[in-house]
């Protein structure tokens, strides 16, 4: 017999408020496809993609036979000097599907694993080529790089740093974030104000020099943090400044990345290209971690110098490029973006879906608690009032009616987010938010406990 209060008691759960889940948990028995089932028997429309890590929904057969496929022939391949088939395949693929077929991908297992080894990446190239003393980090208030000690330093949401002070990096400094509701609030895509804020990066520049600074790591629309969506112009104002001062610019596209957007890759659908792109989630709809960078050919390349029987770069992890994470990632590219030119891929099914999700969230334009809405690709946000003197409360409110009702949202701080499988239907879409109007309907008659 199991004990489940012992086994609740057991896990010290992630990102969660482990003694109110305990007292009333929420547990999820099964997933298939935009749906999961939950052990109460109650089945709930998927609305963020798991954590939005899983645009095919959930257990599609191509990607279970892919991982059955290969547990059966390889189930695990060291990757230091040893190597297996698929992975070059895999990062040939990805490459080229990225339109940079020179560029380098190095595999990691995590969205946290990838910043790190980008951060890592950045500052060594410069090491390399003569100039030690670019060390300086740039990131961006709210941002989120994951949960590496790399990640949180460049990262800027305070919950996530507050307790861990002494242990990050130096040498890292903050561009404001680009989020201000009075000249941007309700904004359909990329709102028109704040280009300028960009400009911040020269600040930095000039305070610092350019000749200590490595790297500037942005997540091109900011996900966790509440979908925080670029102004017009910003990105390409950032790509002019580093190029200016001879400082690499990376990505974060672990929400972005494999067709959030409609696009490949978020630098597709900006138009910017960046020295390096952190991906994971979607790459392989979650199935198995992975992660990795996808790096420029000239950065890569300046590390191969030396003996060549010598490590160029010493780092790694056990499971870079595990071979059930690479069967799965493959898999899910052809579904993604098959190679087959015939067959129309998921991503293009993500750009048809964007507008019919942008339609129905600002639907909700006038509901009760709404203060603001925001969308872009298949990605979309609102933000409620929240309970004088209980900071988030509100949005939790709304999340616990949302999953009463049969839809499962992301909630963060005082937003809710939306972001539905490339599988869902646009009646699937416009029933989500009808489900989220009905329950801020819901919160907003629960008072304020």
């Amino acid at each position: 017999m199991i004990d489940h209060e012992a086994a609740l008691r057991s896990w010290w759960m992630p990102f969660t408020h482990n003694r109110y889940f305990k007292a009333k948990p929420r547990l999820i028995e099964k997933g298939e496809g935009a749906y999961y089932t939950l052990t109460d028997g109650r089945r709930v429309f998927d609305g963020l993609s798991g954590l939005w890590c899983c645009p095919l929904g959930h257990s599609p057969a191509s990607v279970v036979e892919a991982v059955q496929r290969q547990v059966a022939t390889l189930d695990f391949s060291p990757s230091f000097q040893m190597g297996h088939p698929a992975a070059f395949r895999l990062a040939s693929r990805i490459a080229t599907l990225a339109g940079r077929a020179q560029d380098r991908v190095f595999f990691t297992n995590s969205g946290s694993e990838a910043v790190d080894t980008a951060l890592k990446i950045a500052v060594a190239y410069h090491r390399v080529r003569g100039e030690a003393s670019r060390t300086r980090i740039i990131g961006r208030e709210r941002a989120y790089h994951g949960v590496g000690m790399g990640g949180i330093s460049v990262g800027g949401i305070p919950a996530n740093r507050k307790l861990f002070a002494p242990l990050m990096i130096p040498a890292v400094d903050h561009l404001p974030h680009t989020f201000d509701p009075s000249q941007m609030g309700y904004s359909r895509g990329q709102p028109l104000w704040g280009a300028h804020l960009a400009d911040e990066l020269e600040r930095l520049v000039t305070l610092h020099d350019a000749s200590n600074i490595a790297a500037v790591i942005v997540e091109p629309m900011q996900g966790s943090t509440g979908v925080i969506v670029p102004p017009v112009g910003y990105l390409q104002r950032l790509r002019e400044i580093c190029d200016r001062h001879g400082i690499l610019l990376i990505f974060d596209e672990v929400i972005t990345g494999f067709g959030r957007l409609g696009t490949p890759f978020a630098a597709d659908f900006f138009g910017v290209k960046p020295d390096l792109i952190t991906f994971a989630k979607a790459v392989n709809n979650a199935t198995v971690p992975l992660g990795g960078v996808l790096v420029d050919e000239h950065i890569h390349d300046a590390f191969m110098t030396g003996p060549e029987h010598l490590i160029e770069f010493f780092h790694g992890y056990t499971y870079s490029g595990h071979p059930l994470a690479i069967a799965a990632a493959e898999a899910t590219l052809d579904q993604l973006a098959p190679q087959d030119p015939q067959q129309v891929g998921l991503i293009s099914r993500a750009a048809e879906l964007a507008p019919v999700l942008e339609e129905a969230i600002h639907s909700l334009r006038g509901e009760p608690l709404v203060t603001d809405i925001r969308n872009l690709g298949l990605a979309a946000a609102i933000d409620v009032a929240p309970v004088p003197g209980k900071a988030a409360l509100r949005a939790f409110q709304v999340f616990e009616a949302a999953l009463d009702r049969g839809l499962l949202l992301r909630f963060t701080g005082e937003t809710l987010a939306l972001a539905p499988p490339f599988i869902s239907s646009p009646a699937e879409v416009r029933q989500a938010v009808e489900t989220l109007r009905a329950a801020l309907d819901d919160a907003a008659h629960t008072g304020s406990t």
